[in-house]
């Protein structure tokens, strides 16, 4: 783990976003947040599999979607993240590069990775720094 004392910049994942938005939605103001453009997406596909599945009511997600609009998160997808996450899912021989983008995004952007999601957690050493859930909120 990385002494998030001295961190500028957190890179955060799906996951990790929406335990934000859920716990400590005001983190944005206090801490620079960073992540790949589909992690929208991602949060919204998150959110409506758990109303599908009944763990949430619609209208609790429809909330949470919001918070997450106001949540204080610089999103990248240029070129170079793109082409940094096709690098790193075949360097990973992953079938797919959307975890990828977390990655890269981290290691151009980030001082660390805050990673909820296991896959991207036990690929990031090596690539980035990273930090736990605790570090980020402290």
């Amino acid at each position: 783990m990385a002494d998030a004392s001295h961190v500028q910049r957190f890179a955060i994942d799906a996951v990790t976003a929406l335990r934000l938005v859920r716990d400590e939605p005001g983190i944005g103001a206090r801490r620079a947040l960073v992540g790949p453009a589909i992690l929208r997406s991602h949060v919204l596909s998150m959110l409506y599999r758990e109303v599908r599945a009944g763990s949430l009511d619609e209208r609790a997600a429809q909330a949470q979607l919001t918070a997450l609009a106001g949540l204080k998160i610089r999103l990248l997808g240029d070129r170079v993240s793109r082409a940094v996450a096709w690098r790193l899912a075949t360097q990973l021989d992953w079938d797919d590069t959307e975890l990828a983008e977390y990655l890269a995004v981290a290691s151009l952007q980030a001082d660390v990775l805050v990673a909820g999601d296991p896959s991207i957690a036990r690929a990031a050493p090596g690539i980035v720094p990273v930090a736990g859930y605790d570090d980020l909120v402290r």
